[in-house]
């Protein structure tokens, strides 16, 4: 099954040898599902338990990506893949820097005065008091 949310037949063929064996003793599913699992909920950004169950179970492929992850098989699929759609030309490098200011108001610094502090009373309301000018407890008393 190929369709919009679905690797081709030409770009499995790429990343495939670069998927690591089944050497713990157990079954893997199916790769080229699970990447395509992986690749559903990266790109449309949904909960992980909300990827459609023909990609199998979701803890599959979210541990799936944690794994390559952490083994280096995604690095190296992207080196793979980057180099071979370079030397194809088909990756133009073009960067874009963006100099654009954004400013503050005046008033949005706090840093500048300390006359008064925000000290939260619940976990819902801040309040700001205050701060005497003096500590009471250390005027002398006659």
């Amino acid at each position: 099954m190929t369709g919009r949310d679905a690797l081709t037949d030409e770009q499995w063929a790429l990343i495939d040898p670069l998927t690591p064996s089944s050497g713990r003793g157990g079954q893997w599913c199916d790769h080229r599902q699970a990447v395509d699992g992986i690749l559903w909920q990266l790109c449309t950004g949904a909960p992980w338990h909300d990827v459609p169950e023909r990609y199998g179970p979701w803890k599959t492929l979210h541990e799936r990506l944690r794994r390559w992850t952490a083994d280096g098989t995604w690095h190296r699929v992207l080196e793979h893949v980057q180099t071979g759609q370079e030397d194809a030309g088909r990756i133009d490098w073009v960067f874009s820097i963006d100099s654009s200011v954004v400013r503050a108001h005046q008033h949005a610094r706090s840093a500048g005065s300390l006359k008064y502090r925000s000290t939260t009373c619940s976990t819902s309301c801040r309040v700001g008091r205050q701060l005497p000018s003096r500590n009471p407890l250390q005027e002398d008393f006659p």
